[in-house]
């Protein structure tokens, strides 16, 4: 038998003992000082029946807890009717015999929402509801009879289990992980019910990480150059925000996210022969640039000429390391045009080219190249085409022996015609026209120049050949020298 019939039985048992014995000997009831003995036992049957409810109930929860749901108890946080004992708030009977074997002696007393909206207010659901919710199944992700984590969570600190029950995991074990998905807060930008905004993002894109990002909210606002994805769109377009295989969670490797957009470089890049390493290498583009804001056109963060001495001013870049070019120029009297205007891109290009030195006309690679059209692009790019063309010439150069081109012997002849470098340094010198002062570089050997100029032409006395001089006015006589050239 039922604890509950058990019950039953005996209230019952009292309430005609109780009646017995408040009858007089003839069939009398009660006393002349309770002329209503019919609402006595009324209130009486009332207060009995209470008290059956009430042990029945706390019956019920002990044969529940001690029986065949002990593992449902003694949860850190228990949903309030379970810690009152009160099953019945949230089951009903259906069956006398239990368990009912190939059914249910029980069933809940409602079901979907309506079945927790007995006891907690309906929720007030927005344009973007969280399939559980729309679909009324909050023991998706709340355990009904208790739990370990607040809200009848599993681990409201850590949500990665709940979560991942029915969203994919994969988020979850990439290489770079978003700080608040690394450590399971999905509620941190995700509203668990309903949201206004895609995603159940808890506000719009933009104000959501600057919400946490308030370093970038404040540099954005103070800088003059921010980069057009930052400005207008959500910073969903380069980052996952879960996480990614890449640094910074970037949705691709750079330089590939970047290309995506600058379809024009992308271009550009696919196919050089001498590329920059710093945009293939460790963060790509943003070796170079900032990838949300700057101070200078071209998201540098600092002037063009400072960025690229910032790796160009060792003495250790490369193997064998490259020239240390902050050291060649520091002190110069004379810098080349585009340097002294702070352009390094004037001459290189900064992402890579098909040419000897990221420079971006053509230049020889080799001391000694006579000169033939299209193969000194990157100097009469600036520099007058004629330069070299003609043999004599009254207007194209200054360095001239009466008419005759003196640039066009140097470089034009076809037995050892010389490179600009040979006389000129590219970046700075303390010799007028960049002439070097200290010499030009042959092998181990610097090769001493001895320019001199003066208003009508001028002389030098090179290691490689006698001193000689030259004047536009006066064309000096070089004897079989000058025919050998």
């Amino acid at each position: 038998m039922s604890a509950t019939m058990k019950l039953f039985r005996t209230a019952e048992t009292s309430q005609i003992r109780s009646a017995g014995r408040s009858r007089r000997p003839g069939g009398g009831v009660g006393s002349s000082a309770s002329p209503r003995p019919g609402g006595l036992l009324t209130l009486f049957r009332m207060a009995v029946f209470l008290w059956i409810v009430s042990a029945a109930s706390a019956s019920l929860a002990d044969d529940c807890m001690l029986s065949c749901h002990k593992a449902l108890f003694g949860k850190k946080h228990m949903h309030q009717p379970v810690r009152e004992e009160n099953c019945t708030a949230c089951h009903v009977r259906r069956s006398a015999a239990h368990p009912l074997i190939g059914g249910k002696s029980w069933e809940l007393t409602a079901k979907g929402a309506a079945f927790c909206e007995q006891c907690h207010s309906p929720l007030v659901l927005k344009k973007v509801v969280h399939s559980p919710v729309k679909s009324g199944e909050c023991t998706g992700c709340h355990r009904p009879h208790g739990a370990e984590g607040r809200n009848l969570l599993d681990d409201n600190k850590n949500l990665t289990a709940t979560c991942t029950g029915c969203h994919d995991s994969a988020p979850f074990k990439q290489q770079f992980m978003h700080g608040p998905v690394a450590v399971g807060q999905c509620a941190e930008c995700h509203h668990p019910h309903s949201s206004a905004e895609n995603a159940l993002l808890t506000q719009p894109s933009r104000e959501l990480c600057l919400r946490c990002h308030v370093d970038f909210s404040r540099l954005i606002q103070e800088s003059p150059i921010v980069h057009a994805p930052v400005r207008n769109d959500a910073c969903t377009s380069c980052h996952n925000p879960h996480g990614a295989p890449n640094n910074m969670f970037l949705k691709k490797k750079m330089p590939d996210l970047c290309v995506g957009c600058h379809q024009k470089i992308g271009k550009h890049l696919a196919d050089l022969k001498t590329p920059h390493k710093p945009v293939q290498e460790g963060k790509g583009c943003g070796n170079c640039h900032s990838a949300h804001f700057g101070k200078v056109k071209g998201l540098f963060p600092a002037d063009a000429k400072g960025l690229c001495l910032d790796c160009h001013g060792t003495d250790k870049l490369g193997s064998p390391p490259l020239r240390n070019i902050k050291k060649e120029i520091e002190g110069k009297k004379f810098l080349h045009g585009p340097l002294r205007e702070g352009e390094c891109r004037g001459c290189h290009d900064p992402h890579g080219s098909q040419n000897f030195r990221l420079l971006r006309g053509s230049y020889p690679a080799d001391l000694y190249a006579p000169y033939r059209d299209g193969i000194y692009g990157a100097c009469l790019n600036c520099h007058e085409k004629n330069l070299l063309r003609f043999a004599d010439t009254t207007v194209y150069t200054k360095f001239r022996n009466g008419n005759r081109n003196l640039h066009y012997v140097h470089v034009a002849i076809k037995r050892k015609g010389r490179t600009c470098r040979v006389c000129h340094e590219a970046h700075a010198s303390n010799g007028e026209k960049l002439i070097s002062k200290e010499g030009s570089q042959f092998g181990d050997w610097k090769i001493p120049l001895n320019f001199q100029i003066t208003p009508t032409g001028g002389s030098c006395a090179p290691g490689c050949h006698r001193a000689f001089t030259y004047d536009r006015n006066t064309p000096q006589s070089y004897g079989t020298e000058e025919q050998e050239h």
